[in-house]
């Protein structure tokens, strides 16, 4: 089954075609990123199976521009994969937030398109992102079946005493503030796939997963069921991260409406795309951005990138607590995956609990590697993650079943 992932990131578009046999065997077809979406300039990446990369950096104001270039590229005549859009037998996207409507994914119909569309209001950043993708897509093939997974859904294991807040109850009852987390996608493949890859029965353990990336999350998971999560009611909460500010005082929000004359629409915009790495930086959203200018010795991205790294530090020790100990920390994503000062900093501050680092490992950039010594009691780890394949076998299991 030939199969599009789409997974459209509150700055990005990364996107796999794949032929899916089963879900262990299957052939990539083609690859690629849209980046640096909203910014002066962005980068379109296209990597079709046994021909050169194809890089071009352009404008891409929105998602929808970028899902253009995707889906021309798949059937462009002198680089695509496809004769046509008729070869797609199906698309699975990725959604952060399903709210308390799914706790599995689901086949796009009217009503699962109200519900995440209602759930934008819990993720403003990605959820309309999702929904520009999944119409896109209908566009241009309106007869393919479309699956959706989503990033709260593996958080739903979470006690009441983890998710809920210390708001009057009725909240939750009437309109669902609790925490919902998010990247459980990720979070899952790459506790799954470390556990397996530093010997360890995820049935039986205690992992602690680092998705750092433009968004950034943590997640405690006790014998293979989310405990806790960084990421709260939003994707806003928890640790600084590209444009959001993560945990913040919550009187912060109405004394600067008052002070700067803000309507609640102004807040959340300065919150969830000018603060984090930008707001702090005055320059960047972006970390490699950042690792260059604290290279030259700006100070600003020095202390935005400290900042990151203490972020990580504190959640982490958190959840060691919480967790009474840790057999494995996992680190993926796009900084978490290619950033090797903030797996040290991370790694460094855990020596106490026998976690013995091993520094020659740690320069791996975006290869699966244990980054701790053999005799560590601890072991960290770097885990590439792979949304798009879980994306994919999620896509095929619900479309097979609908044609059984």
């Amino acid at each position: 089954m030939i199969i599009l992932v789409i997974n459209c990131g509150s700055s990005s578009i990364k996107y796999q075609l794949l032929d899916m046999k089963n879900d262990d065997v299957y052939d990539l077809l083609a690859k690629g990123i849209v980046e640096k979406i909203g910014l002066e300039t962005g980068r379109f990446q296209y990597a079709p199976a046994g021909k050169d990369k194809i890089v071009k950096d352009l404008p891409i104001p929105d998602h929808k521009v970028g899902m253009k270039l995707v889906l021309d590229a798949l059937v462009d005549k002198t680089n695509g994969v496809l004769k046509s859009f008729n070869d797609i037998e199906a698309v699975g996207h990725r959604i952060v937030h399903g709210g308390e409507y799914f706790s599995g994914s689901a086949i796009v119909s009217d009503d699962v398109l109200k519900k995440i569309e209602i759930c934008c209001d819990f993720a403003p950043l990605h959820n309309p992102a999702h929904l520009l993708g999944i119409k896109a897509v209908q566009d241009v093939l309106p007869s393919v079946p479309q699956v959706v997974t989503f990033d709260t859904a593996y958080h739903q294991t979470m006690p009441p005493y983890t998710f809920i807040y210390g708001l009057p109850y009725e909240y939750y009852e009437k309109y669902g503030v609790r925490k919902y987390g998010a990247h459980g996608t990720s979070h899952q493949f790459v506790a799954n796939k470390g556990a397996k890859f530093c010997g360890i029965d995820i049935n039986n353990s205690k992992i602690i997963t680092c998705h750092i990336g433009n968004g950034s999350s943590v997640t405690a998971i006790q014998n293979g069921k989310v405990l806790d999560t960084s990421m709260g009611f939003t994707p806003l909460d928890g640790m600084i991260m590209g444009t959001r500010c993560g945990s913040i005082d919550a009187n912060i929000v109405p004394y600067l409406m008052k002070k700067e004359n803000l309507t609640p629409d102004q807040m959340t915009e300065i919150m969830n795309k000018k603060s984090g790495f930008l707001g702090i930086s005055g320059k960047s959203s972006d970390a490699r951005d950042l690792d260059e200018l604290a290279n030259a010795g700006d100070p600003r991205a020095k202390l935005a990138l400290k900042k990151m790294s203490y972020d990580v530090i504190k959640l982490v020790g958190s959840y060691v607590a919480i967790m009474d100990g840790v057999d494995l920390i996992v680190f993926t994503g796009g900084i978490g995956e290619h950033n090797s000062r903030l797996r040290r900093r991370v790694c460094e501050s855990f020596s106490h609990l026998g976690l013995k680092f091993d520094y020659e490992a740690n320069v791996a950039w975006g290869v699966d590697t244990i980054i701790t010594l053999p005799d560590s009691k601890v072991k960290a780890a770097l885990i590439c993650t792979d949304e798009e394949l879980v994306i994919a076998r999620d896509t095929m299991h619900l479309v097979q079943a609908t044609e059984d």
